[in-house]
């Protein structure tokens, strides 16, 4: 890398190139577990052009890129496991239009999903995908990983909500991938290819995002249950019943109690007999009109043994409720729960999927904590191991995983939801995907990305 740092720095200028000490140190680590690589140099270029310019550049030296949104990846999909370069997407973080007479948006990948959500909002529109690092995940990120989030149950993952996307190829070509229409039956679907694909197929620079009119009210409920499976099964009869939340997520009582501990939070009484929660979320026009929707939610959850539900229907309780849920996962990976599982089942197989993890934990002397996207199965499985605090290359951890995993399979799930696959799921493919569906997806990385520089080792068995 020395002798061509000065291709970047002309480039870029050398404020935009970092090679010192404590920007690779930064650049080094995102959410994922306790790891960290270190790249030779970080870039942070400014548009498409420059973008393309560095990847035509690397794809002649065959030198790895990296490409990196907003660092919140658990997965590993941002570590430069093979040193290389960081691409950094910070400086492409322009709204460039809201179309309020079609419902779209047209965004650079860097844009924070939250500084477009409070874009859209004056014109009384959203964008649905809201995952829960929304605050500071990038909207490219979002697509590198088909990101979901509280409100997909209703509206759905990023995949829904993404109509066309502007792309930098591994050769450094720029391409549009599809049309900005809502139904587009031309061609092969390279849009939907890209999404998901972690940054090993191109680099997303520009999407085309579908929104949609801001409901008017909402209301939430919290409703506290004395047995955790109990929880997961009244999941299944609010959908049986037609129902059709917003959001719906679990959280079990110690992930709960963790949360709250942490942020001095007393608006949760916790009663000595509750194990679980289900935080409920409807929108619509009226309060009259969410009013039957609550009802008719007491009434399918009343077999159930439960405490007294809460109802927030104003914005400071809402907020509140919804900061907790949105803080889980990074208060408990701080208390030692830094091995985390993104797994989805079919929804009524998840009170099948609670009771495994536990035993499985309990088998392998570790503790574990459930919680996530109920509404769509999306179950996010923390375990706190006293020996090992990382999966990546530990037998022990990786043994435990493997049959977490394949049990799994066995309900008709598959490993991730919304995290994506990186570094650390790709040697459990094999368990979800047949040898020849492996090829194709390898021939394809193959096609596009021959020498193997886009964020090489991630998503793809070796």
């Amino acid at each position: 890398m020395p002798e061509y740092i000065d291709f970047f720095v002309e480039l870029l200028g050398p404020e935009h190139c970092f090679y010192d000490e404590q920007s690779l140190e930064f650049y080094s680590y995102d959410h994922t577990e306790n790891l960290s690589f270190k790249p030779l140099l970080v870039v942070k270029p400014e548009n498409s052009e420059e973008i393309s310019q560095i990847v035509k550049f690397c794809n002649e030296k065959t030198i790895p890129i990296t490409t990196r949104s907003g660092g919140t990846g658990l997965m590993g999909g941002a570590l430069p496991i093979h040193g290389g370069i960081v691409l950094s997407m910070e400086r492409l973080n322009k709204i460039i239009k809201i179309d309020i007479q079609n419902y779209q948006a047209v965004v650079e990948a860097g844009v924070i999903n939250y500084q477009l959500q409070q874009a859209l909002e004056p014109h009384g529109l959203f964008y649905g995908p809201d995952p829960s690092s929304w605050g500071s995940s990038y909207i490219g990120g979002n697509i590198a990983t088909n990101a979901g989030g509280l409100r997909a149950v209703k509206y759905g993952v990023t995949s829904a909500s993404v109509l066309n996307l502007e792309v930098v190829l591994p050769n450094g070509e720029i391409i549009w991938t599809g049309a900005n229409t809502l139904k587009n039956s031309t061609g092969y679907n390279l849009t939907q290819l890209f999404i998901g694909s972690e940054g090993t197929l191109g680099i997303v620079t520009k999407a085309v995002l579908k929104v949609l009119t801001k409901p008017k009210t909402d209301i939430t409920l919290l409703i506290p249950f004395h047995n955790l499976e109990d929880s997961a099964k009244a999941v299944t009869e609010i959908f049986k019943s037609g129902l059709l939340p917003c959001s719906l997520e679990l959280m079990e009582r110690n992930a709960l109690e963790q949360t709250l501990l942490h942020l001095d939070e007393n608006s949760i009484i916790l009663q000595e007999n509750v194990q679980a929660h289900l935080l409920i979320n409807f929108d619509g026009n009226s309060q009259e009109e969410l009013l039957p929707l609550l009802e008719q939610t007491i009434a399918v959850v009343e077999p159930f043994p439960t405490e007294e539900i809460y109802f927030a229907d104003n914005e400071t309780d809402k907020n509140r409720l919804w900061e907790l849920r949105r803080k889980v996962a990074e208060i408990v990976k701080s208390n030692g729960y830094t091995i985390e599982e993104d797994t989805v089942v079919p929804r009524a197989e998840l009170p099948n999927l609670i009771k495994f993890a536990h035993q499985l934990a309990e088998k392998n002397e570790c503790k574990v904590v459930c919680y996530g996207h109920a509404g769509d199965g999306n179950l996010h499985i923390r375990f706190n191991h006293p020996k090992y605090k990382n999966s990546y290359n530990n037998p022990v951890i990786h043994a435990m995983l493997y049959e977490l995993f394949e049990y799994i399979h066995s309900l008709g799930g598959t490993i991730s939801g919304e995290h994506g696959i990186g570094l650390l799921q790709k040697t459990f493919l094999p368990i979800v995907f047949s040898k020849a569906n492996l090829q194709i997806q390898k021939n394809i990385k193959k096609a596009l990305d021959p020498k193997n520089i886009m964020n090489p080792g991630k998503l793809i068995p070796d």
